[in-house]
This record gives structure tokens, C-alpha cells and sequence, in this order.
């Protein structure tokens, strides 16, 4: 399976130019097909269902992915009163599994504390990502991440933890274009990470795609402003949510049991892909909401610059080619870039709004 040219560590490849593509998101997809349950969103299905995420893994894989992110959101210590441990080295072991059958990367993670908002105790914080890192460290994953964080200040500690170990550390925010809970702007959030040590910034989860890439802008404007480097990284949702407010999706009505309808086509993904590369992205995934197919649409956007296609791409004809063998004459039709490019598609929905009034 031919999915990375060489054996190089993540900052190599982005410093090389490489686009590296992050699987998708665990959360939703498997609470959708019955193995996590809504809330916390703790990864029991690690070891209560390791076939499952492996799975998962494997599809991502196949659809073109060279980074498997270790299944751990919300298995620390402050989540789980048992098994985050377990967790944690068991998620590492499948990641570790299937990115060998591919040559990809494994990426352990970590996101935001439960305790945050309640007081801001940053030993105790600081002590919460270190017993997770120890685990990712004894598990020698490739580079860790810090993600899915709504305030600056405890992302900043996130990355001086995850440095302690000497790996690369990219670190995202779950945050729009307004920035983050505390009312600090993307591009200064991303200066904050930066400074703390994160070589690869970027946002992930909460907003889609196009809120997400306006949120890019705003990042690699503040750096650049700040006259720092770093890489960028995108793992927008796949749901669209132009009328969230600044919590993001988990403010809409539709949340998380009513999403379907906003689910973003192969198509948008495509889009999302090509214009996040032109705006210097080199680090594009997926998170709550994307599917296999979405992360194949990535990988088909991106297969020039990448120079193949995933294994994925043999079940599926680019811009709906294979169609022109259909019986169908209008089907026939649609075998074009063209068509697809420009669909607007229908909800189906007679009596639903387009848009939805968030609850806060």
C-alpha cells in the first residue's frame, strides 16, 4: 500500500513540502455505529472494541490518510476514574498496527481537562497531560498533539508538557473566526503556541470547513505578523455550520443526534482540500463528522501535488467517472467535473429551515 514515499518524521516531510493528511475523527463515527457513547466521549471502545477501531483505522488508511491519530480524547485522568491508562497504550498499539501496513505516522493525543473552567490550576493541569504523555512516550508514537482546545492559556501548557518529551508537537484549538473563549484572537492564539514550542498550528473540530479556513487566514496572518514559522494544520468538521456562534456546533439544536442533514459532500471536501493547500496548508484532516470517503476526497484533490492515489481511489471514479457506463442517459450526464463542481445540493427537507437559531 503505497501511501508515503519514505520513513521521515512529520516535520520532514512538511518541511519538504509533502502534504500529510490526518485521519478522521473517532467520536461521532463510532457513536454512530454503536461503540462510543454521547457525552464525554471517552475511547472505552479501545479496549472494549479494539476490532472496531482498528477498523476505523484501516479506512482511513486505505482512503488515503498517512497519519493515524491514537484514539484517546478524553482518556486522562480526569475523565476516566479507571482504564485511561489501558486506553492509552492500547490506542497506541492499534495506531502503531495499522500505520505499519502503510508507512504512516502515528500521532498520540491529548485535548482539554474537565477542571479548565473550574479553576485554573495549572500544576495540577500540567500533571493531567504528563501522566497521558508518559504513556505515549513509553509507546515511542512518532509526534503528539495537542487538540480540541477552547482557550489559549491551557493549550500553552499542553505544548510545554508535550515538549518535556523532545518529539514535535502540533497543537489545534477548536475555534472560529471570533478566537477563543477568553475573547483572544486566532492570530494570537497562534503566536501563543508558537512561542510555546508547537511547530505545526492550526484549528480543529467545532466549525466547517469554509469557518475553519477563514479561521487559517487569521492564523498564518498573525504569525507572519509576529514574524514567526510554523506549519499549518486544518481538521475542520465535516458537517456545515455557518450559523454556529463562537461555541461552535455544540450550540446548534441538531447537536450531536440531529448533524445528518449538514453532512458535507465529497465534493465540498475537495474544495475545502484545494483551498486550504493554496492557502499553505500542508497539514489537512478531518474531525467530528468525516467519514473514510471524505478523507479519500482529500487524498483525490491532493494526488497531483502528492503525485498517487489512495488504494481507495480504485472503487471510485474521479469527478463521477465511471458513471458514463450507467444505463441512464441523464446519469450518463453527470460524468463530469463540471456537473459536480457546481451542484447545489437539495436537503429533501420541505419544511426545514436552512439555517438553525444556536441555543446560546
Amino acid at each position: 500500500m503505497h501511501l508515503c514515499e519514505s520513513g521521515e518524521g512529520i516535520l520532514e516531510r512538511l518541511d519538504s513540502g509533502e502534504v500529510v493528511i490526518g485521519d478522521g475523527s473517532f467520536l461521532l463515527t463510532l457513536e454512530k455505529r454503536g461503540y462510543v457513547k454521547a457525552g464525554l466521549w471517552t475511547p472505552e471502545a479501545v479496549i472494549e472494541h479494539p476490532n472496531a477501531v482498528r477498523q476505523l483505522h484501516t479506512e482511513f488508511l486505505r482512503a488515503g490518510a498517512n497519519v493515524m491519530q491514537t484514539f484517546t480524547f478524553s482518556a486522562s485522568e480526569d475523565n476516566m476514574e479507571s482504564k485511561w491508562e489501558d486506553i492509552n497504550v492500547a490506542a497506541c498499539d492499534l495506531a502503531r498496527e495499522v500505520a505499519g501496513k502503510g508507512d504512516a505516522l502515528v500521532a498520540g493525543a491529548i485535548c482539554q481537562t474537565s477542571i479548565y473552567k473550574r479553576h485554573k490550576d495549572e500544576a495540577r493541569i500540567k500533571k493531567i497531560f504528563r501522566l497521558q504523555l508518559e504513556g505515549f512516550a513509553r509507546k515511542n508514537v512518532d509526534f503528539v498533539i495537542a487538540e480540541y482546545f477552547e482557550h489559549a492559556e491551557e493549550a500553552v501548557w499542553a505544548v510545554e508538557v508535550l515538549k518535556e518529551w523532545g518529539k514535535p508537537v502540533a497543537a489545534t484549538m477548536c475555534i472560529g473566526p471570533e478566537g477563543d473563549l477568553h475573547g483572544l484572537a486566532p492570530g494570537e492564539c497562534a503566536v501563543r503556541l508558537a512561542k510555546a514550542g508547537a511547530s505545526i498550528v492550526g484549528v480543529n473540530c467545532r466549525f466547517g470547513p469554509r469557518s475553519s479556513l477563514k479561521t487559517m487566514r487569521l492564523v498564518k496572518e498573525g504569525l507572519r505578523a509576529a514574524g514567526l514559522k510554523a506549519h499549518l494544520m486544518v481538521q475542520a468538521l465535516g458537517f456545515h455550520t455557518p450559523d454556529c456562534g463562537k461555541g461552535g456546533f455544540v450550540d446548534l439544536p441538531e447537536y450531536p443526534f440531529g448533524l445528518e442533514p449538514r453532512v458535507a459532500t465529497r465534493w465540498d471536501i475537495q474544495k475545502y482540500a484545494r483551498e486550504a493547500y493554496n492557502l499553505g496548508v500542508r497539514y489537512i484532516g478531518g474531525c467530528c463528522g468525516f467519514e473514510p470517503y471524505h478523507i479519500r476526497a482529500i487524498a483525490e484533490e491532493l494526488a497531483p501535488e502528492r503525485g498517487f492515489l489512495p488504494p481507495a481511489s480504485e472503487k471510485h471514479g474521479s469527478w463521477g467517472s465511471g458513471l458514463d457506463m450507467h444505463t441512464k442517459p441523464w446519469i450518463r450526464a453527470r460524468a463530469r467535473r463540471e456537473y459536480w463542481e457546481n451542484l447545489l445540493p437539495a436537503s429533501g427537507r420541505p419544511f426545514c429551515p436552512s439555517l438553525s437559531k444556536p441555543d446560546v
